[in-house]
Formats: structure tokens, sequence, C-alpha cells
């Protein structure tokens, strides 16, 4: 039950740490690898999972969020979007594979979505960027 639930904190920090909240999917795989007590396939498939899937639901929410550009709350202005559009079509779809890059992969993830960026080029791209992260990692700690 406990290897259950470490795997479980994995994922949900994974996912998490996918988010723009500051935290670190690394340093608790890491952990989780020097201890010996885990297969370390089956980490980089929860860490990947979980990550991911974060990724996925930040593109959900970059492609809903411009409903609400007009609101005063707004976190970005049209500048800012504008801004972003432009870099991110300077550098393509391919600027995805810097996804796993701490404090720009994240708003890159959310751009994909305000782009519209095709659902399966994005989990493709994203994909590819994280697992190989973790495959680094592994070899390093390894």
């Amino acid at each position: 039950m406990i290897i259950f639930i470490s795997y479980f904190q994995l994922v949900l920090i994974s996912f998490l740490a996918a988010t723009i909240l500051p935290l670190s999917s690394e340093l608790v795989l890491s952990t989780m690898l020097i201890t010996g007590s885990f297969d370390k396939y089956s980490l980089l498939v929860v860490a990947s999972f979980g990550n991911i899937l974060g990724s996925s639901v930040n593109w959900y929410l970059g492609k809903k969020i411009l409903i609400f550009k007009d609101k005063k709350w707004f976190p970005a202005s049209e500048t800012q979007i504008e801004r972003s559009e432009i870099y991110f079509k300077k550098y393509g779809i391919w600027s995805l594979l810097l996804a796993w890059v701490p404090v720009i992969g994240d708003p890159l993830t959310i751009i994909a979505g305000v782009l519209r960026v095709k659902f399966l080029t994005f989990l493709t791209l994203v994909s590819i960027s994280k697992i190989s992260r973790y495959v680094f990692l592994i070899f390093i700690v390894f």
C-alpha cells in the first residue's frame, strides 16, 4: 500500500509541477530512485504520465482562456498575448520540445492551447520533451 501511495504522490507532484506552481518533480523522482525501493521504469512511466497530463490541462486551459480576455481580472494584456503569439509563431510548434524547461515550459503549453495547436501534435512534442528529461535524470542518478 505504501508503494502505491508513493507512486500516486509522484503522479500528483509531476502533474502539479507541469502547472505554474513552483514544484519539482525531479527532486521527488530522484529521491525515489536513490532509495532503491522503486523500479526505475515504473517511476519513468508514472512521472511522465503525471507531467504530460498536467501539460495537457494547460493546453486545454489555453484553448478556453481567451473567452475571458476582456475581463478586468484577466492576467494578460492584449499586447502580451500578441507578443506571445509572435514568439510562438516565430519558433513554431517545435518550441514545445522546450516544455520541460522551468519558467518557459508551462507558458508554452498554455500558448499552444491559445493558438489551437492540434492536440495530437501537442501531445507528441510535449511527450518527447517530458519523457526525455526524465530518461536523462534517471541516467544521471544511476
